[in-house]
């Protein structure tokens, strides 16, 4: 299997940690999506980042439906709950970090994509305010030691806000995510796909 996307993107890391939480083997493609955009939409139509390509040679596309195939080849490994209550709840912590992905990401795309002269201040600081909800929603619940797609993305994700708004999660503002992170970053599946360091640019 190829994986492709780089790791700085939480959606690829997810589907990295997982792929390798239960054992599958995969090579890394680290084209870049603005980098590489026309290649990458060979790839995907979408020019989006992840895509797994198959050793059958098919592609998927998108962390949700990747995931949702590999839990289903997983069967009693998976890492979401197959059906009732604690699906259900698995699904609305994944949505909740997923959700603060994208509104961090897109608060951070209008600091440092959007030209300066077009710079939406209330549309930044409302995905940011979104962004925020999310995560302390996330600090309110009770976490226990499974490590599950639920843990696996919101840990991944608050890797990704820590790189963007550090500002956001500094240690000790959320206990309960903190004592999280770094139980789960201690395994070797997170230890192998840490996104590299960078300093995300500015427009002022």
């Amino acid at each position: 299997m190829i994986l492709v996307g780089q790791l700085d993107s939480p959606y690829v890391r997810r589907v990295a940690v997982s792929l390798r939480l239960l054992g599958y083997a995969y090579e890394s493609d680290e084209r870049s999506v603005f980098g590489d955009f026309d290649s990458m939409r060979e790839t995907n139509p979408l020019g989006r980042i992840p895509s797994l390509v198959l050793d059958s040679g098919e592609t998927l596309i998108d962390s949700h439906a990747i995931l949702d195939w590999l839990d289903d080849e997983a069967g009693n490994r998976a890492l979401l709950p197959r059906t009732g209550e604690a699906r259900r709840q698995a699904l609305q912590r994944v949505a909740l970090a997923t959700g603060a992905i994208d509104k961090i990401g897109a608060a951070v795309y209008e600091r440092i994509i959007r030209p300066g002269e077009f710079f939406w201040q209330d549309w930044y600081d409302r995905c940011r305010t979104q962004g925020v909800g999310a995560i302390e929603a996330l600090a309110r619940l009770e976490w226990d030691d499974a490590i599950a797609q639920p843990a696996i993305t919101t840990v991944c994700m608050l890797r990704f806000v820590e790189i963007a708004m550090p500002e956001i999660v500094p240690a000790g503002r959320y206990p309960s995510l903190d004592v999280l992170r770094e139980r789960c970053e201690a395994l070797p599946a997170f230890q192998a796909t840490f996104p590299p360091d960078y300093v995300v640019p500015s427009n002022d």
